[in-house]
């Protein structure tokens, strides 16, 4: 296990198109907290704060959620800190109980998006603060979350049953979104919109040669992107075969 607890494998188990941005350190060299994160509707994902400055024992680091979200989560596994999420999920806060906190550690909170977030939308009030033992404030930040998008998925043609060159090739991605499958070679196959079931198929416009190829579909929507599993296919040279 990694510096995170358990708490955190289990959160990044749900997370399908969710990333934490690593662009905390240099926003903390300019003398304020920062944190971000891309996350898909519905997920989960974590937000890492850094750019805390040496504080001593009784200091506590909050998180202010963006609108709509809920913190769900305080994975860090590391002794002399304490983490508490609020009733409501609208902010929680790291209580240094030993030691000292520097700005050579990462503070993670784990966000819940909701479903109906529409992806590429950048959250807004995400806040963080800090205050020392007495309660003084010690420094201020921002923390930047944006709606990512859900994998798509990539259901049809089946994996190891022989294929005309020209399957048709289906699946499911949030409505709307665009698709572009591509080969093995990064060659686009075809390109369709995901209906508002979330439904999409599309046929390739050239044929695929006989032999082994690999497949993947891209959805794209608002700026942000999200790619499929890869399935394995397999093209029979005659093109009657199925």
């Amino acid at each position: 296990m990694n510096r995170y607890s358990r708490t955190a494998a289990v959160a990044g188990a749900l997370v399908v198109g969710a990333l934490a941005v690593p662009g905390a350190p240099a926003a903390a060299r300019d003398g304020g907290l920062w944190g971000a994160a891309t996350i898909a509707p519905g997920r989960e994902g974590i937000v890492e704060v850094a750019g805390v400055p040496e504080t001593a024992a009784g200091a506590t680091l909050t998180l202010t959620a963006p609108r709509g979200t809920r913190v769900t989560g305080m994975p860090l596994d590391a002794s002399g800190y304490r983490g508490s999420v609020a009733a409501d999920g609208r902010s929680a806060t790291y209580t240094v109980t030993g030691g000292s906190a520097g700005q050579e550690r990462a503070f993670p909170f784990v966000l819940a998006v909701p479903a109906h977030a529409v992806p590429g939308t950048r959250l807004r009030g995400c806040a963080l603060r800090l205050t020392d033992g007495r309660g003084v404030p010690r420094a201020v930040g921002r923390c930047a979350v944006t709606v990512g998008l859900a994998g798509p998925t990539l259901t049809r043609p089946l994996s190891g049953v022989p294929l005309a060159a020209r399957p048709e090739i289906s699946g499911t991605a949030h409505p709307g979104a665009q698709v572009t499958v591509r080969d093995k070679d990064d060659l686009e196959t075809c390109v369709t919109t995901a209906a508002p079931d979330g439904t999409w198929a599309c046929t390739p416009g050239t044929g695929f040669p006989a032999g082994a190829n690999r497949l993947q579909a891209v959805a794209t929507l608002n700026g942000v992107s999200a790619m499929s599993e890869q399935v394995d296919i397999s093209v029979a040279p005659d093109d009657g075969a199925q």
